[in-house]
């Protein structure tokens, strides 16, 4: 027998686990009523164009936790659209709460892997992606689990814009060491630091989260900024 994959075999998975707690019975209201009204479709082609017409701006929040970061963006910029795709139900499920008790209108989210939903948009769709303190696999033996891989690199690449930004953040150094070679390899991608500080400060727009105030990682966090060539 080969021992090469299958090409029906299914991507490695890039997150741990999707559900801890049950959730509330209003937080499993809002999944099943309030989601499907702002879900992004499971098949077929995703166009921000078409889920969120109208829009100056579309962005792109790859693994959006509790979804702090993410409503916390959108209310600040309602001329934007943003989508938001994250595989834990818990952080859906809160996500949800945040989006309805603020009325927002400019989000669509995906429970599910961001992969998926990222090869199914058109070129050049996006002008912004963020991917913040995704699960870092931190052991050797598991960096073809991460996230930031050459081909999701090349992902982020097509469906940026010209100048389109790609922001990832992480607070564990063995990511940030695989991720920012992984990137730096890409030359449709062009790391924007000049300084340490660039790297070591937040941006001025960044949002903290409580995750990011819990110091779980090894380094303090770091920012890497990229803009589309």
């Amino acid at each position: 027998m080969s021992s090469n994959p299958s090409p029906e075999a299914k991507p490695l998975r890039t997150f741990g686990r999707t559900k801890s707690r049950s959730l509330s019975a209003r937080q499993q209201k809002l999944v099943d009523e309030f989601l499907p009204t702002i879900a992004i479709p499971a098949d077929g082609n995703v166009s921000p164009d078409d889920l969120l017409p109208g829009k100056s701006r579309y962005v792109l929040e790859i693994g959006f936790g509790g979804g702090e970061h993410l409503s916390g963006q959108a209310a600040r910029n309602p001329e934007s659209g943003f989508l938001g795709v994250e595989p834990f139900i818990n952080g859906v499920a809160k996500a949800l709460t945040q989006i309805n008790e603020a009325g927002l209108t400019n989000v669509r989210l995906m429970e599910g892997d961001a992969r998926d939903v990222m090869a199914r948009m058109p070129d050049a769709c996006l002008d912004r992606i963020y991917l913040l303190f995704p699960d870092p696999w931190p052991k050797a033996r598991h960096a073809k689990r991460r996230l930031v891989q050459d081909d999701t690199t090349a992902e982020f690449a097509r469906l940026l814009r010209p100048s389109g930004q790609l922001r990832v953040a992480t607070d564990v150094k063995s990511y940030a060491d695989h991720a920012l070679f992984v990137l730096r390899q890409n030359d449709q991608l062009a790391w924007q630091a000049r300084e340490a500080d660039d790297w070591r400060q937040p941006p001025a727009d960044h949002l903290t989260t409580r995750y990011e105030t819990k110091n779980l990682g090894d380094c303090i966090p770091v920012f890497f900024e990229f803009i589309r060539c």
